[in-house]
């Protein structure tokens, strides 16, 4: 794909109109050989209606079914087709890095590969974000999933736009539209990728979403299990630390170490106070195994606090903090 030259950051707007945009679709993908050649003609059907340059990356994270094979000869037989193929399975967010790194269009739409993503939505993504946004997400008002599948995610749907502030109502789905400034924000890895518009979001980008078509899976199986909705509910943590706490980490441990700290030293306090007054021994009371406990645990957390501010301090750049809009002058 063709673009303008000049030297482009992650804050640097895109220089091509919305309307004139060319578009970078990433797809990463994991045992999903039967559906790939049907994804990419549907795709190539969407885009050929719009007059836009255009490229399909497809991400093989690992695949053991031939589906590199299939993606490898798509992608020397179209020119608007990529492939970029993993040694081993490294998992969802890296695969979504590399095929974001490898992208060349001023707007980069990620969206799944077991057809369960309708390409004839894309459109509408491409219009939503020219009216001023950053970043759209879909949202699969009406599921083709298993309850076991559903549930778990509505819960953790609404537990991340609580926690983030932020009025998205399926942040999990993988089908989304960035402008290339955001999506060269991100840095994904573990399973971050399900929170890219909180990510986005902490930093000042406009998020959104449309509602999108959900197809029933008709090939191969659901990679969604027991131990990746874990992985998500842990990394809930994580993202909340890289999006407030980042930059001043005593901060999240001082929220933990100090109420233990100080309950500990008053419990111990309180006891010393009996001693001195000779009210009785206080070697064997629980109470003072406790405060001893408090202390010390206390005093760990914000130890490893500090720890944290100086690893910050030596590692996060100061650019990390913050994203320029644009910069304007005479």
């Amino acid at each position: 794909m063709k673009r303008n030259t000049m030297v482009e950051t992650a804050d640097t707007p895109s220089p091509v109109a919305p309307e004139d945009a060319s578009v970078s679709i990433v797809v990463p993908f994991l045992d999903e050989a039967s559906t790939l050649e049907t994804l990419c003609s549907r795709i190539q059907a969407v885009m050929e209606t719009l007059d836009r340059e255009w490229e399909l990356i497809f991400v093989d994270d690992g695949s053991t079914d031939g589906g590199g094979e299939i993606a490898a000869d798509l992608a020397r037989r179209e020119p608007q087709v990529k492939l970029v193929r993993f040694t081993r399975n490294f998992g969802k967010a890296s695969a979504l890095s590399a095929g974001i790194a490898q992208a060349q269009g001023d707007i980069i739409v990620t969206m799944d590969a077991d057809l369960q993503d309708d390409p004839t939505e894309i459109p509408r993504f491409l219009e939503r974000l020219a009216e001023n946004y950053d970043v759209v997400s879909g949202w699969k008002q009406t599921r083709h999933d298993p309850l076991g599948k559903t549930l778990p995610s509505r819960v953790f749907n609404r537990m991340t736009a609580k926690m983030f502030d932020i009025d998205i109502h399926d942040i999990n789905c993988g089908f989304k539209a960035y402008t290339r400034r955001a999506a060269k924000r991100l840095n994904l890895y573990g399973e971050l990728h399900r929170f890219t518009p909180a990510l986005l979001h902490a930093v000042g980008f406009n998020c959104t979403e449309i509602i999108v078509q959900h197809h029933a899976r008709e090939h191969g199986h659901s990679k969604y299990g027991t131990k990746r909705m874990i992985k998500g509910f842990l990394d809930l943590s994580t993202v909340k630390l890289l999006t407030r706490y980042q930059s001043r980490p005593l901060h999240f441990f001082a929220m933990l170490g100090l109420p233990l700290l100080l309950l500990g030293l008053g419990f111990i306090s309180y006891l010393s106070v009996l001693w001195l007054l000779g009210l009785g021994p206080i070697g064997t009371r629980p109470l003072l195994f406790i405060g001893i406990l408090f202390t010390v645990t206390g005093t760990q957390i914000l130890g490893v606090g500090l720890v944290a501010e100086l690893l910050q301090a030596s590692g996060l750049r100061e650019r990390d903090k913050y994203v320029i809009d644009e910069i304007i002058q005479s």
